[in-house]
Parts: C-alpha cells; sequence; structure tokens
C-alpha cells in the first residue's frame, strides 16, 4: 500500500478547510473563499496551494467551474469515518446553526417531536436568507422542477401562514408533504412541480395545517 503524500501545514489547513466545506454544504470553497478564510492577499495564492494539493493527490481540480475541487479518497474515506462516530461536529469560530434533521414523521405528532430527529446537523448560519428551525428530509420527486429531488434536505422556518406561490410543508390529515401553496377563496391548493404528480385541493372542512416554509436546501449525498 503507498504511504499518503506529505503535506505542508499550509497544505494540510487548505485541505482540512475543503473537507468542512464540503461536509457541511455538501460543496467545496471558492478560490476567493479560501483566500478570505486564510487571509491570503489574492486567490491566487490559493489557486498555487491548490495545484500543490492536486499534485500530491490530495484532491482533484476541474477546470470550467469555481468550485471544481473533488478530494481524493482518503480525505473522502477519512469524512465518512468521522462521520459514522460523530455526525457533523459544530467548527469553532463560525457562527453555526444546530438544525434537527426530521424524517418520517408519524400521525398526528408534532413534527419536531424527540422521537422524528434523526441527526442534528451544524451549518453556517449565512447559507439562508431566512432562519430555519429543522432540517426535512425530503421524499419523492414531485418537486423536482422546483430544483428539490429525493433525499434533500429542505430548510423550513416553523410557521403556520404562506403566500401564494410559496413552497411549504404542509400536513393533510396524517400526512406531511412539500407543495406549492396556491389559495383561491375558500380552498387551498397544493401543486407539485413535476408533471406526472396531481394538484392537491384541500377542501373547507378537511385536516389541513400548514408546518412551516422552505427556505433553503441542502444537497449532499454523502450525508445520505
Amino acid at each position: 500500500m503507498l504511504s499518503r503524500p506529505k503535506l505542508t501545514d499550509r497544505q494540510q489547513q487548505i485541505l482540512d478547510l475543503i473537507e468542512r466545506a464540503i461536509a457541511r454544504t455538501g460543496a467545496p470553497p471558492t478560490r476567493a473563499e479560501i483566500a478570505t478564510e486564510l487571509g491570503f492577499k489574492s486567490a491566487n495564492a490559493a489557486e498555487e496551494h491548490l495545484q500543490a494539493l492536486a499534485r500530491k493527490g490530495a484532491i482533484e481540480l476541474v477546470s470550467g467551474t469555481s468550485r471544481g475541487i473533488r478530494l481524493g479518497s482518503d480525505a473522502l474515506r477519512s469524512i465518512n469515518e468521522s462521520r459514522s462516530k460523530q455526525f457533523m461536529l459544530p467548527i469553532p469560530g463560525l457562527a453555526q446553526l444546530a438544525l434537527p434533521l426530521i424524517g418520517r414523521v408519524a400521525a398526528g405528532s408534532p413534527i419536531l417531536a424527540q422521537e422524528h430527529v434523526d441527526k442534528t446537523f451544524y451549518v453556517e448560519d449565512s447559507m439562508f436568507s431566512h432562519k430555519p428551525d429543522y432540517l426535512l428530509k425530503v421524499r419523492g420527486m414531485s418537486m423536482r422542477d422546483a430544483g428539490i429531488m429525493d433525499g434533500d434536505l429542505l430548510a423550513v422556518q416553523t410557521t403556520r401562514d404562506a403566500k401564494n406561490g410559496q413552497i411549504v410543508v404542509a400536513r393533510l390529515g396524517d400526512e406531511v408533504t412539500v407543495k406549492r401553496f396556491m389559495r383561491h377563496n375558500n380552498q387551498i391548493e397544493l401543486h407539485p412541480e413535476n408533471p406526472d404528480y396531481q394538484t392537491i385541493v384541500v377542501e373547507p372542512g378537511e385536516p389541513f395545517e400548514i408546518e412551516g416554509l422552505a427556505v433553503g436546501l441542502i444537497r449532499n449525498t454523502m450525508l445520505m
């Protein structure tokens, strides 16, 4: 087995930064973000260190995109092993939110009941324009054309009110669903963003409640 290449302290610092960014958001940082975080005078300095890391096999660089950085297999393995022990520990020095990840919701029980919480994510608060209260794991492809895919983590702000056109988490009887909200007179419609699914019409008197508004999305198959 080949030994891992020895990295300088600065190279290790940059690799750690890349790993943290991918663990938090599912995407690597830009050169400018690396420069800002580590106090470089320009993004070119960050690029030089990235090229060195690529030559040593710690990362791969993909041209044509500002976030074209892929971790090497050893780094990916390290992330996965650490997650199996402790899922996304807070990172000192960063303003972070601790967001519970909600899995399946039992019929008739509050969405934030402790038994629904699978894990806790620590994410930078700057990721969202409005502060979320929890993450909901999306199931199904009914919101595909809005960019919300099966397995995504939807950031949700708790509220009982919504405006027409907003994407909401709604409870229909014993079911919780993610749809686009529309109200016409006394009738509520929940619209999918996929022609393979039908609009849900909520008639007056039917059990219905808005649980929250979608305020962001995290996509990272490594976290599932």
